[in-house]
């Protein structure tokens, strides 16, 4: 029993760590695909090759994208504060070093975030009145000032030889024919929700920086690629009955084209066998990709196939297509083996993987409920705000489905999706998942929280909406 709740202590804290990692990436993931739309347009061997815009990529993937990351590690410490902060410290490393400081930003923007909240908190009650704002502006330009400092001369050279050291082992790896074994850890991983900091917090920064070198990487096929779960999602269309046969075409609508990959999560779980569909289908498309030469030129978000379409290089579509529909086959035939031999059938199953999901992403539905203090319940309603790590996905999700239950019942009431650290102060309503209500309670204590278990399917989305059509009536 020790044993147990210490692996499900440890799962939390990577999973924590995990979306940490995430946390600074993601939102920026539209700078990112600005940067490889240029990329795959203006270079030499680009779509329309032009000359003089392709010099926008260098100073883009060396300052800009690094200075984002390292900002937003500093404001998720320490807010707008911390963010800048984060972001001075980060320019030291991009300074002292020639290569793009993607893992020295995620370093430098959390540490500069933490200082600056150590320093502000020693002078915390101390400030004579009306002292306030010299002190504040000189101790953050001080603390900046060393930490640029420290960062150019200590800390860039030392996070640019450990990239370099990581890279050239990354590089044998590859050499080596090696890397579709990648997949035996990166698709169980995802099931574990450990797949944003895999992909945004080590294949990312990998990627960028073969990108930088090449025009394209590999490495940003490795985790969005949909085939492996699309193959599932298939098998279970054909081959599964009762609930789970009619709730497959669906999800896999959603899983393939609109990237959310948590939605295929629960059918693995339903049967664990159908993990090894899942690896051999990363492994072959993995391997299709290396054979073929496959690369994007910038990470895609969410790993939807439009977005792997959209961040293809010139010339390199097939290839990716490729990957993907023997990825798909791979892991349909073998799920189908596995479904077979031992089927899935009945809604019950499908429940309990659902609940189980949500346990191994954190979530403890009685001790959570138990935690929370009693709900504020607004009178009136006027914005219902879905909140999550990234503000994107299941969300995002959960907002659509809401907004048009609000639509059916004629409720005029904006609905809209936010990351935690994004929730707007006008939020009268924010909806989360229980293990995240409490820290979404702590940035918008003023609002009513609701908690569900799965965005995409809660009963409280009724209950909300019955609830704010008798307040309409009255």
């Amino acid at each position: 029993m020790q044993r147990v709740e210490n692996n499900a202590s440890i799962r939390v804290h990577i999973q924590k760590f995990g979306r940490f990692l995430s946390g600074m990436v993601m939102p920026n993931i539209g700078a990112f695909i600005a940067w490889g739309l240029i990329t795959a347009l203006f270079i030499p061997t680009g779509w329309i090759p032009n000359e003089k815009l392709a010099v926008l990529v260098g100073p883009t993937i060396k300052y800009l994208l690094p200075l984002l990351i390292g900002y937003t590690g500093g404001k998720m410490v320490y807010d707008v504060r911390g963010g800048v902060i984060g972001a001075l410290a980060t320019m030291g490393i991009i300074i002292g070093t020639d290569i793009p400081m993607f893992l020295g930003a995620m370093i430098m923007g959390p540490l500069a975030g933490w200082v600056i909240k150590q320093v502000d908190g020693l002078f915390k009650g101390k400030i004579p009145a009306g002292f306030e704002m010299l002190v504040n502006n000189f101790s953050a330009g001080i603390v900046g000032a060393i930490l640029i400092v420290l960062g150019y001369v200590a800390i860039g050279p030392v996070v640019a030889t450990s990239t370099q050291l990581l890279a050239s082992g990354v590089q044998g790896i590859v050499q080596a024919g090696l890397l579709p074994l990648a997949s035996i850890f990166i698709e169980p991983a995802k099931v574990l929700f450990l797949n944003n900091a895999i992909n945004h917090g080590v294949l990312s920064p990998l990627g960028l920086k073969e990108t930088a070198e090449a025009g394209k990487s590999i490495f940003f096929l490795l985790e969005p690629n949909p085939g492996p779960g699309l193959g599932i999602l298939l098998a279970y269309w054909l081959f599964g009955k009762g609930t789970v046969k009619q709730s497959a075409p669906g999800a896999a609508i959603i899983h393939f084209l609109g990237g959310i990959h948590e939605i295929y999560f629960p059918y693995i779980l339903m049967n664990p066998w159908l993990v090894l569909a899942a690896i051999a289908g990363g492994v072959s498309g993995v391997f299709t990709f290396q054979m073929l030469h496959a690369g994007l030129v910038a990470v895609p978000s969410p790993g939807s196939i439009f977005a792997l379409i959209a961040m293809a290089p010139k010339g390199g579509l097939f290839p990716i297509l490729a990957g993907v529909a023997i990825s798909a086959a791979i892991s349909f035939l073998i799920s189908a083996v596995f479904l077979k031999t031992r089927p899935v059938s009945d809604e019950e199953d499908l429940g309990k993987a659902t609940e189980k999901m949500q346990e191994m992403k954190g979530t403890n539905s009685a001790v959570v409920d138990q935690a929370i203090s009693p709900q504020i319940e607004k009178a009136t309603v006027k914005k219902v705000v879905f909140a999550c790590d990234a503000g994107m996905g299941s969300s995002a999700m959960g907002a659509s489905i809401l907004r048009k239950k609000f639509k059916d019942a004629n409720i005029a009431v904006e609905v809209t999706n936010a990351a935690i650290n994004d929730i707007p102060e006008d939020a009268d309503i924010v909806v989360t998942q229980k293990s995240l209500t409490d820290r979404a309670k702590a940035k918008a204590p003023q609002a009513e929280h609701i908690s569900v278990d799965n965005f995409l399917n809660s009963p409280k989305y009724d209950e909300l909406t019955q609830r704010l059509s008798e307040q309409n009536k009255q």
